[in-house]
């Protein structure tokens, strides 16, 4: 069970990391090979934050796939596609159909019945 603990943090940073990219990606504005453009997008907070995430949710991913079964820990990753989900409600304001969180569903247990 400790994987599933893990690879829980793991997940939310990961998912972490895709809602603040899909915050600064909304506050990049349009596209130009411009040093303006550039010096905007490499003082966006958000883009910040996102990387952060990410390298820390890359640095648990070392840990998991180097101490646990390889087959245990990739299932392991799509708890973040029901982070996301959460993170759609919450952020994004979203309406998530019936079916959306019957996969939430089966995804989550899916990854308890791996993790035993």
């Amino acid at each position: 069970m400790r994987i599933l603990l893990i690879a829980v943090v793991q997940s939310v940073l990961l998912c972490s990391g895709q809602v603040l990219l899909k915050f600064a990606l909304q506050r990049m504005g349009a596209f130009s090979w411009t040093l303006e453009f550039l010096t905007r997008n490499l003082t966006n907070w958000w883009l910040l934050a996102c990387g952060i995430c990410y390298g820390v949710a890359t640095l648990l991913w070392f840990y998991i796939i180097k101490n646990f079964p390889f087959s245990m820990a990739y299932p392991m990753i799509s708890l973040s596609y029901v982070f996301g989900m959460f993170a759609a409600i919450v952020f994004f304001h979203e309406q998530i159909p019936l079916t959306r969180w019957i996969g939430v569903f089966l995804i989550m247990t899916g990854c308890v019945l791996i993790a035993k």
